[in-house]
C-alpha cells in the first residue's frame, strides 16, 4: 500500500476577512425586514464612506463596474465618443466603454507607481487634439493600492478640459499627499468584491463632489423610475443598486479599513524584509508622499538574475498549494481590444507589457498568519535557489 502524502492547507491570494460586526448590521435588517435594495444600512454606508474619504457624497451600488459605467453615462460618453484608459489593469475598467459604444485608447504606465504614464497620456492628448477629436473622459486606475502620478495627470487632463474618472478599485485606504484615493476626479469608484481591502461579497461605490450628479446616478441605478403615481420610464435605466443586507456588511467592514490597511502593509514589509537579499526581486514602489494600501503584495523577477521566469515560480508557488497570480495583463494585449491604440511611456518604453512579463502578485489576506506568510516566503526562496 503506497503511503499517503499530507498536502498542505491552500493559501489564498486576497481571501475576504470580516470584522465580528457585520452581523449586528446585517441583523438589524433582516429584524425590520429591509431585505430589497436600499434601506437604513444603504443610506449610512454612504454617508459613512462620503466622510471617510472627505467627498460630497457617494452612491452604493452593486460592482465596481457598475459605478465607472454609471460615471460614463453622466459625463455624457456615447456611441463613437474616445476614452483613455490605463492598460495595466483588470478588464473591468474597460468594459463599461464599450457598453457605451466608445472606443478606448490605452496609455502604458510608468516605473515608479506602475500606474498610468503623465508622457504616454500627454502624447495621446497631443494627437487626439491634433485630429480634433478629444476623448471624453479619462479612467485613471490605481494599481494594487499605489495611487497614480496623480498632479501631474491631473493637470494635463485639466489642460485639455477632458474630466477624469478615478479607478481607485483596488486603493481604498490610500492617500495621495495626505488626500484619499479615489477623490482627485469628476468622479472616482471603489470595488467592494470578495477578494477587496473590504468587502461587501459583491458591490461598488460611485464618489464625487458633484452631489446633482449623484443623485442622477441613484435615478439610473434605480431602472430610472420617473416620478410618477405608477412605473414610468422615459430614460434607459439600470439595476444597479446595492441591496441593504450587502451595505450592512459593508458598514461592519469599513469600521476596520485601516486595521486591514495596516495589516496588508505589515504583510509587504515582511514579504520585503524576508527576501531582501535577493536581488533578483524587486518589489512593487511606494511613491514619495502617497501611502499605499498594499492591496496585494506585487514584485517582478529578472529572469537573467534569478535564472528562471515569473511564470516558473508561479508554478512552483501552485505545486505548494499556494495561491499567486500574474501581474494584470494589459488590456492592449487583450484580443477584447487588439484594434485599440496604445501610447507608450517616454514613447518608446513598453513598461506595462515587461511588468506583465516579471510580476506576480503574492498572498496578501489581512488574516493571513506568520506561518502562511513565512512557507510562502520559503517557497519562494526554494525557487530562486537561495533557500
Amino acid at each position: 500500500m503506497l503511503p499517503q502524502t499530507t498536502v498542505e492547507k491552500r493559501i489564498l491570494l486576497s481571501p475576504p476577512h470580516m470584522s465580528g460586526r457585520e452581523m449586528h448590521y446585517i441583523n438589524e435588517a433582516i429584524e425590520t425586514n429591509w431585505i430589497a435594495p436600499l434601506g437604513p444600512n444603504v443610506d449610512a454606508f454612504e454617508s459613512d464612506l462620503a466622510e471617510l474619504t472627505g467627498i460630497n457624497g457617494a452612491v452604493a451600488v452593486s460592482s465596481g463596474t457598475a459605478a465607472i459605467h454609471l460615471a460614463l453615462l453622466l459625463l455624457g460618453v456615447k456611441k463613437g465618443d474616445l476614452v483613455f484608459c490605463s492598460s495595466l489593469t483588470f478588464v473591468a475598467s474597460a468594459n463599461p466603454i464599450l457598453y457605451q459604444g466608445a472606443e478606448p485608447v490605452f496609455i502604458d504606465s510608468e516605473p515608479e507607481t506602475w500606474n498610468m504614464s503623465p508622457s504616454a497620456l500627454e502624447c495621446a492628448f497631443l494627437d487626439a487634439s491634433a485630429a480634433g477629436r478629444l476623448p471624453k473622459a479619462v479612467i485613471i486606475v490605481n494599481l494594487y493600492g499605489q495611487s497614480a502620478r496623480m498632479e501631474e495627470l491631473v493637470s494635463i487632463c485639466n489642460q485639455y478640459n477632458v474630466p477624469i474618472i478615478e479607478d481607485a478599485a483596488e486603493s481604498l485606504g490610500a492617500l495621495y499627499k495626505g488626500k484619499a484615493s479615489g477623490t482627485f476626479g469628476e468622479f472616482g469608484i471603489y470595488s467592494f468584491n470578495g477578494n477587496k481591502i473590504i468587502t461587501t461579497s459583491g458591490g461598488g461605490m460611485l464618489i464625487s463632489n458633484n452631489v446633482e450628479a449623484l443623485n442622477k446616478a441613484r435615478f439610473l441605478a434605480t431602472q430610472a423610475k420617473d416620478l410618477a403615481p405608477y412605473y414610468q420610464h422615459s430614460k434607459l435605466g439600470f439595476n444597479y443598486r446595492m441591496s441593504n443586507i450587502l451595505a450592512g456588511i459593508g458598514r461592519g467592514q469599513l469600521k476596520v479599513l485601516d486595521e486591514r490597511v495596516m495589516a496588508r502593509r505589515t504583510i509587504f514589509n515582511r514579504y520585503q524584509e524576508e527576501l531582501a537579499d535577493i536581488s533578483a526581486i524587486s518589489f512593487m514602489p511606494e511613491m514619495p508622499q502617497t501611502f499605499s494600501n498594499r492591496w496585494l503584495t506585487a514584485l517582478t523577477i529578472h529572469e537573467e538574475t534569478a535564472g528562471l521566469t515569473a511564470a516558473k515560480v508561479l508554478e512552483v508557488l501552485e505545486s505548494e498549494n499556494i495561491e499567486a497570480r500574474h501581474v494584470w495583463k494589459p488590456l492592449h494585449l487583450q484580443p477584447l481590444f487588439e484594434q485599440c491604440k496604445y501610447y507608450l511611456h517616454n514613447g518608446n518604453e513598453n513598461i506595462s507589457e515587461k511588468l506583465f512579463q516579471t510580476g506576480i502578485c503574492l498572498p496578501s489576506g489581512s488574516n493571513m498568519t506568520r506561518d502562511d506568510q513565512m512557507r510562502v516566503i520559503q517557497c519562494i526562496r526554494n525557487s530562486l535557489g537561495t533557500g
